[in-house]
């Protein structure tokens, strides 16, 4: 059975809470990513992505210099362990409808990334399956 711990990708870039919108921007930038785990301390505690800081950041009036990533970041953070397997993660992801999750070490400290691509490129096997999972559109609520 190929785990998560096959195909994730490892030292995953992160940015505190407290980190400012445009340390986050400035990271992701350098690193060529879209998002990035944001910890307090050692601890997961929310995702941020380069959207979240457009919309819910700049277009909302906050000021990328002074505004911390904790008021913009998605703080119900999706994650899998590393030793799930591959089917349980792209069960899980297209449940939530996410393309990327957290990927926890058995010390519950981040020990990489997966994402829709890693499986598609490493694991092809069923990807197209959670790939239209994941690109459903939600229910409009009525």
């Amino acid at each position: 059975m190929t785990t998560i711990r096959d195909i994730m990708t490892r030292g995953v870039a992160m940015v505190q809470s407290h980190d400012t919108l445009q340390d986050a921007a400035r990271k992701m930038e350098s690193l060529n990513v879209g998002s990035l785990p944001v910890c307090d301390g050692d601890v997961l505690v929310g995702m941020v992505t380069d959207r979240d800081i457009t919309i819910r950041g700049v277009a909302a009036g906050m000021v990328p210099q002074h505004a911390p990533v904790s008021e913009v970041m998605t703080h119900e953070v999706r994650w899998c362990n590393e030793t799930d397997s591959v089917d349980q993660v792209m069960e899980q992801m297209g449940d939530a409808q996410v393309r990327r999750l957290a990927v926890l070490g058995p010390d519950h400290k981040i020990a990489g990334i997966v994402a829709l691509g890693d499986l598609a490129t490493r694991q092809s096997e069923h990807t197209d399956i959670a790939l239209r999972e994941i690109s459903e559109r939600s229910p409009t609520p009525h």
